[in-house]
């Protein structure tokens, strides 16, 4: 389970922000580029994952869209808000919740908890030319060893 919330973390470290801030560049939908993307241990959890984030009063909501290898479909949605306190992620069967922290305009740190507990670890940061979200998570896989994943998600453009 433990390795399950590391490899949605990969997926779910999103940023989130209080009104106060700047956070255009983050809404609009994202597609995974899996070949850009690293996972140790591997292979890719996913074969394809979208997320769209959107406006939702003071912060935002991110829908999430994805593909298992063998098939399976994954839909989980957040709603949350840049103040540092845990949000629930919906559509997991373990209590996860999601911290977040401003590093900068582009960059956030992100904690995720289960049931309480620290399960991952993230840098998420929007490129400079807003084409790009990258996220660096690290934590420890079922069987206890460290496990890292890098993301990279594409703006999908209308």
């Amino acid at each position: 389970m433990i390795s399950r919330v590391i490899l949605c973390a990969a997926v779910l470290a999103l940023p989130a922000t209080a009104a106060a801030q700047d956070y255009e560049p983050w809404l609009g939908e994202w597609r995974l580029n899996v070949e850009q993307s690293a996972y140790s241990p591997g292979p890719p959890p996913y074969t394809r994952a979208m997320f769209t984030i959107e406006r939702l009063g003071g912060g935002v909501r991110v829908i999430y869209e994805m593909v298992r290898p063998r098939g399976g479909v994954i839909h989980m949605e957040w709603d949350g808000a840049f103040d540092g306190r845990e949000y629930p992620v919906q559509g997991l069967e373990e209590h996860v919740t999601y911290a977040y922290t401003r590093i900068d305009d582009r960059t956030y740190d992100i904690v995720a908890r289960m049931d309480g507990r620290v399960a991952a670890s993230s840098r998420t940061a929007v490129a400079p030319d807003g084409r790009t979200i990258t996220t660096i998570t690290v934590g420890r896989d079922a069987q206890g060893r460290e496990a890292k994943t890098v993301t990279v998600y594409e703006k999908v453009e209308k």
